[in-house]
């Protein structure tokens, strides 16, 4: 498979941002679909499988946990039974404790707004990087899933692929460097494959994507 081929592949079949799927617009970078967004960065960030995590992100949205202040406003028993429910019931009451001290931060540090900290970073993905994993419970890895949806909207921090998507690029025989893949496709679709390499390594189908 040329690489072309293997990109419109990639695109075809997997290309789905972790926001579309979270149904978050975050194309808008308003506060709220930016917080729902963190809060997947939170959840994806403990030891669950993804499915599991966005299934817990997508249930806060339903419990009507869409901002800070309302986030605020919910019991700790209350977040322990929409987690347990969303199958995230191993780290539910970890997660359920954990969620105040990282609502509070950013509450007090940002005002409950995340384009503070664009702001902050002022278009340094590595400081970016750093202050989100200040948040409590958000690591490498959900500060990463962050930044590779963001990039769509903040794009100072484009092209931004972090270390799961970059080693699903060498697996497949694409590029692997963020600039160079950023080359192979405009730069509206580049969040998209992003996404698209996680998802391919999360669900270990490599073969059809591979470049010869």
């Amino acid at each position: 498979m040329k690489t072309t081929e293997a990109i419109a592949a990639l695109l075809d079949d997997h290309g789905r941002t972790f926001a579309d799927e979270l149904g978050v617009d975050i194309a808008r970078n308003t506060p709220a679909p930016l917080f729902r967004l963190l809060c997947l960065a939170l959840l994806t960030s403990a030891p669950v499988q993804a499915d599991i995590a966005m299934r817990a992100a997508r249930a806060m949205g339903e419990a009507g946990w869409t901002t800070p202040e309302k986030l605020a406003a919910s019991t700790w028993q209350a977040r322990v039974d929409v987690f347990d429910a969303a199958g995230y019931s191993r780290v539910d009451e970890k997660t359920a404790t954990e969620m105040v001290a990282f609502n509070d931060y950013l509450m007090d540090a940002y005002d409950g707004d995340l384009r503070r900290l664009r702001v902050e970073a002022d278009g340094d993905t590595a400081v970016a990087l750093r202050a989100l994993k200040r948040f409590k419970g958000i690591g490498d890895t959900g500060a990463a899933i962050f930044l590779r949806e963001v990039q769509a909207v903040w794009p100072e921090c484009y092209p931004f692929a972090d270390r799961a998507s970059l080693s699903m690029a060498e697996t497949l025989g694409l590029p692997t460097d963020a600039a160079r893949l950023a080359r192979l496709v405009g730069r509206a679709d580049f969040p998209r494959l992003i996404a698209a390499l996680v998802r391919v390594k999360l669900s270990g189908a490599t073969s059809r994507y591979r470049v010869n």
